[in-house]
């Protein structure tokens, strides 16, 4: 239930049906070590920010045993509790996928068995993950176009930059240096120079202002037709697409074709050698409808291509 509407904290609780890592499903919302809107604290407690439909707001979700406790304050306060459930994926199909998975299992095609019988596995040992709905479209967009094409720390210092710079300080008793997201008609209005100082090429700064004069249109998106109209944007495809679908629609089936490192990593898991975008989503098509979800999975067990080459560089823009 909510507290008063009047108080100054708003507070819920809420018991999710089944257990819940409260940490690896928030976890896709951080954007790299010190990002301003993401903040995991020693007592556990997971703390975001948000720009909701009703203004700015600070939640702190926690967990104890079976329960779930929202609290949150600023303007925002109470569309963030109402729609905590679905950010922590209440509307994930979780028996879904476990059906899938058994039917795979018992597959007469002896690749898909292995392959299912191997993913089965790790969604034992990630039994808490959900795939959220954060429900805030422009808000996964613009730090997924940052993130086009560099390595994270790149993306991540950028975002650091802009958040702090043109971003508004958490409501709330937020840990130290956390802020709120820049509304649309903001990020529009940031000057050349700043861009340059963050270390954002033109190509993705114009990316993202073009997409902020759009936002309440993305905003209205469904997960039927999100890629649709974020592809329809310059500079947005296939990968900033399910990016965005992953956070924002809590999409389980938007896996991020043309990402430097995850083909290899999927490849390398399901037969023990590296592959590219097609062969990926060729291992990925038997479970069509929770691609994302196994991928997530993969990532998090931690099994990794052997490391042979340079790693990619990171690049500063800064200095160009």
């Amino acid at each position: 239930m909510l507290s008063a509407p009047g108080a100054a904290l708003r507070e819920r609780r809420w018991r999710p049906s089944a257990p819940l890592d409260v940490v690896l499903t928030l976890s896709p919302h951080r954007r790299g070590g010190g990002d301003p809107a993401w903040r995991h604290t020693p007592d556990g407690s997971i703390w975001r920010t948000s720009r909701t439909p009703e203004g700015p707001g600070t939640l702190r979700v926690t967990a104890s045993g079976d329960e779930v406790r929202g609290q949150a304050w600023g303007p925002g306060a109470g569309w963030l509790l109402e729609t905590l459930p679905s950010l922590l994926g209440a509307d994930d199909d979780v028996a879904g996928f476990a059906a899938m998975l058994a039917r795979l299992t018992r597959s007469h095609d002896p690749r898909h068995a292995r392959a299912a019988a191997f993913v089965a596995g790790l969604a034992g040992r990630a039994a808490g993950l959900r795939i959220g709905r954060a429900l805030r479209v422009f808000e996964a967009l613009a730090p997924a176009v940052l993130e086009q094409k560099v390595v994270g720390r790149e993306a991540w210092r950028a975002w650091r930059f802009l958040l702090r710079r043109y971003g508004e300080p958490a409501p709330g008793p937020a840990p130290e240096g956390m802020y709120v997201i820049p509304p649309p008609e903001v990020w529009r209005a940031i000057p050349s120079w700043d861009w340059h100082r963050a270390g954002a090429e033109a190509v993705r700064a114009r990316t993202i202002v073009n997409a902020a004069r759009h936002a309440e249109k993305l905003e209205s998106t469904t997960t039927a037709d999100a890629d649709r109209l974020l592809r329809a944007l310059p500079g947005i495809g296939v990968w900033t697409s399910a990016e965005v679908r992953q956070r924002a629609h809590g999409d389980p089936d938007a896996p991020s074709v043309g990402d430097f490192h995850l083909p290899g990593i999927v490849g390398y898991a399901l037969t023990g050698r590296k592959t590219d975008d097609d062969g990926m989503l060729e291992l990925l098509e038997p479970f069509r409808g929770h691609r994302h979800r196994v991928v997530r999975l993969i990532e998090l067990s931690g099994v990794r291509p052997p490391a042979r080459g340079p790693r990619m560089a990171p690049r500063d823009y800064r200095a160009f």
